[in-house]
C-alpha cells in the first residue's frame, strides 16, 4: 500500500481554500434555481417539466457519487477533480444558454435544454462533493480532519441559506442588455460559475500537489451499470411516487422491481468481481457499516421533517413567503454552531461518540417539541424549535463522515466517502418522498373527517403540488381568519397531517438514535497513514487472498505438468 502525500502548511492552505471553493460552488447550484423558476418557466414555457430542473441534477449527481468515488481511488484525486469541475462549468454555461437559440434538433425546446444541461452539470457535481471530503481526508488526520469537516457543513448550510436568495434577486433584478439582445436575470445563476470554478483551477493545477493513487486495480463497469441501474429507477419511483403516478401503479412497481433486481446483480458482481467499485467487506466493518446505516435513516427523519414546514408555515399558518424563509434560518443558524463547536471539541478530545449521541439526544428532543405546533403556534416559538433541531442536527452533518474516514484504510477512503455522502442523499430524497405521501394521506383523511361538519367547505382531495400553489397564491389572501370555509378547512387538516407527519419522523429518528449507540468507541487517529485494525483486517484478508490464489495457480501449473508426463 503506498503511503499517503505529504504536504506542506502552504499546500493544505492553499488546497483546503481551492476545494472550499469547489465545495460551495456544488452546494449553491442545488438551491439557487427553485426560487428563479417561476421566471425561467415564463421565458421557456413547460410549466409540466417545472420539477425536473432540480430532479435532473440531483439524480445525475447522487448516481455518480460511488463511481467518482472509486475513480478517485484508483486515478488520484487531483485529475478527478479537475475533470468533475470541467464537466461541472459545460453543464454550468450550456444550462445559461438554454433555449437562447431556439429549438434545437434532438435537445427540444429551451426547458428540455435546460433538463438535460443540469443533469450534466449534476454529473460534474457528483465528483465535486465527493473528492472534496476525499481530498480533506489526505489532508489532514482523523483528529484534526474533525473541526474541518464542521467548516464544510457550515459551508454547506450556509449555501442552503444564500443559494435561494442570490436565485430571487438575480431573478428579479439581473436582467440587462448586452450587445443590443437582452439577457434574462436567471441566466446569470448559471454564468457566475463559471470565473469561480476558474479560479480554483488554477488553484488546483498550480498549487495542489499531484499525488499517486493510494489505490489499485481497473475501473468495474459492470459494478457501475448496475449501480445506475439501481439507483436510478429507485430516485424516480420515489420521486413520483404518490404525486406524478400512484404508488401502486404499474410505472412505480417496475420501477422498484427493476431497482430491486439490479441491486441483486450488484451484490453478485461485487462478490466476485476482483476490484469491484463497491467492496462489500467494508459492510464487515462494524463502525464502516453502523455509521452509514445511521446516517441514512437521519437523512430520511431530517429532511421529511424539514422540507415542508415552509409549506405549513405558509399554507397553515397564513405567513409570507419571506417571513417563512426568516424563519428557517434559525434551523441553519444551529446547524453552523452545533457543528462548529463540536468539530473543535472533536479535534481537542480525539472522541467523536459522545458528542455524535450528545447530537442525536438533542435532536430528538428538537422534533419532539415539532410534534406539539398547531395554527396557533407563533414564529417566534416556531424558531426557537426549529434552531433546537438544527443544533442536534449540526454534529452528524460532519461526524459521520469522519467514523466512516476513520474506519477504512487510506487506500479506499474515496469510495467509503462517496457511499456515505451516497446513502446519505438517497435517504434525504426517500425522507421528502415517504414524509410528503403520510402528508397528503393524512390530509386526506382529516378532509374526509370533517367536512361533512363544515358548512360551506367544499374540498376536493389535495396533494403537495395543489398546497404549493396555494402557497404561492397567498398573497391575494394572506389572512387566514378572512379565508373560505373550504380554505379554512385546509389549513386545519394540513396542520393535523404536519404533526402525524413529525411523530413519525420522531420515530424513525428514534431508529437512528440506536445506530448511533451502536457505532464502536474508537480513538480517532493522529496520521493519516497509521494502521488501525480496520485496515489491519483488511490487509490480512487481502494477502490471504493473493496466497490463495497464487497456491490455485502452482496446483495447477503441477497438474499440467504431471499431464505430460504421462502422455
Amino acid at each position: 500500500m503506498n503511503e499517503p502525500h505529504t504536504y506542506s502548511d502552504q499546500e493544505r492552505r492553499l488546497t483546503l481554500l481551492s476545494i472550499l471553493i469547489v465545495f460551495l460552488l456544488s452546494s449553491i447550484s442545488q438551491t439557487v434555481v427553485g426560487t428563479a423558476m417561476p421566471k425561467i418557466i415564463a421565458e421557456l414555457s413547460g410549466l409540466h417539466l417545472y420539477a425536473w430542473a432540480t430532479t435532473a441534477y440531483l439524480l445525475s449527481s447522487t448516481v455518480m457519487v460511488p463511481i467518482w468515488g472509486r475513480l478517485g481511488d484508483i486515478y488520484g484525486r487531483k485529475p478527478i477533480l479537475l475533470i468533475g469541475i470541467a464537466v461541472f462549468m459545460a453543464g454550468s454555461w450550456l444550462a445559461g444558454l438554454a433555449g437562447w437559440f431556439g429549438d434545437l434538433p434532438l435537445l427540444g425546446g429551451g426547458m428540455t435544454q435546460l433538463i438535460y444541461f443540469r443533469a450534466l452539470q449534476g454529473l460534474g457535481g457528483g465528483a465535486l462533493f465527493t473528492t472534496t471530503f476525499s481530498i480533506l481526508a489526505e489532508l489532514y488526520p482523523p483528529r484534526q480532519r474533525a473541526k474541518f469537516n464542521s467548516v464544510f457543513g457550515s459551508v454547506f448550510a450556509l449555501a442552503s441559506i444564500v443559494g435561494p436568495v442570490i436565485g430571487g434577486f438575480f431573478a428579479d433584478h439581473g436582467t440587462m442588455t448586452l450587445f443590443g439582445r437582452v439577457v434574462a436575470g436567471w441566466r446569470w445563476l448559471f454564468y457566475i460559475n463559471v470565473p469561480f470554478a476558474l479560479a480554483a483551477v488554477a488553484m488546483i493545477l498550480t498549487k495542489m500537489p499531484t499525488v499517486p493513487p493510494g489505490g489499485v486495480g481497473r475501473v468495474d463497469w459492470a459494478g457501475a451499470v448496475l449501480t445506475i441501474l439501481t439507483s436510478v429507477p429507485l430516485l424516480l419511483a420515489v420521486t413520483w411516487g404518490g404525486r406524478e403516478h400512484g404508488w401502486g401503479s404499474p410505472l412505480i412497481v417496475g420501477l422498484f422491481l427493476l431497482s430491486a433486481i439490479s441491486l441483486a446483480g450488484f451484490l453478485f458482481v461485487e462478490a466476485r468481481v476482483r476490484h469491484p467499485i463497491l467492496p462489500l467487506e467494508l459492510f464487515r466493518i462494524r463502525s464502516f457499516s453502523t455509521a452509514i446505516s445511521a446516517s441514512f435513516v437521519y437523512s430520511i427523519a431530517f429532511m421529511g421533517t424539514t422540507a415542508f414546514l415552509p409549506l405549513f408555515m405558509q399554507v397553515g399558518q397564513g405567513v409570507p413567503a419571506t417571513t417563512s424563509g426568516l424563519t428557517m434560518l434559525f434551523l441553519m443558524m444551529g446547524m453552523i454552531l452545533s457543528s462548529s463547536i463540536c468539530g473543535w471539541l472533536v479535534s481537542l478530545t480525539g472522541q467523536f461518540k459522545p458528542f455524535m449521541i450528545g447530537g442525536g439526544v438533542i435532536l430528538v428532543a428538537g422534533l419532539a417539541s415539532l410534534c406539539f405546533i398547531s395554527l396557533d403556534t407563533s414564529t417566534h416559538d416556531l424558531a426557537w424549535r426549529l434552531f433546537l433541531v438544527g443544533f442536534g442536527f449540526g454534529p452528524g452533518t460532519s461526524l459521520f463522515n469522519v467514523a466512516v474516514q476513520n474506519a477504512v484504510p487510506i487506500s479506499q477512503i474515496g469510495i467509503a466517502t462517496a457511499a456515505s455522502q451516497f446513502v446519505r442523499q438517497i435517504g434525504q430524497t426517500m425522507g421528502v418522498a415517504i414524509f410528503g405521501a403520510l402528508l397528503t394521506a393524512g390530509l386526506s383523511s382529516e378532509l374526509a373527517k370533517h367536512q361533512p361538519a363544515t358548512p360551506g367547505a367544499v374540498v376536493r382531495h389535495l396533494d403537495i403540488s395543489d398546497l404549493q400553489r396555494m402557497a404561492f397564491n397567498h398573497g391575494q389572501n394572506p389572512s387566514p381568519a378572512t379565508a373560505d370555509p373550504g380554505e379554512r378547512l385546509v389549513r386545519q387538516s394540513f396542520s393535523v397531517a404536519i404533526v402525524h407527519g413529525m411523530i413519525f419522523s420522531l420515530i424513525v429518528l428514534s431508529a437512528g438514535l440506536v445506530l448511533m449507540l451502536m457505532v464502536p468507541v474508537t480513538d480517532l487517529r493522529d496520521r493519516i497513514s497509521e494502521t488501525d485494525p480496520a485496515e489491519a483486517s483488511m490487509d490480512v484478508e487481502e494477502e490471504a487472498a493473493l496466497e490463495a490464489e497464487a497456491f490455485g495457480e502452482r496446483l495447477e501449473h503441477r497438474m499440467h505438468r504431471s499431464g505430460r508426463r504421462r502422455k
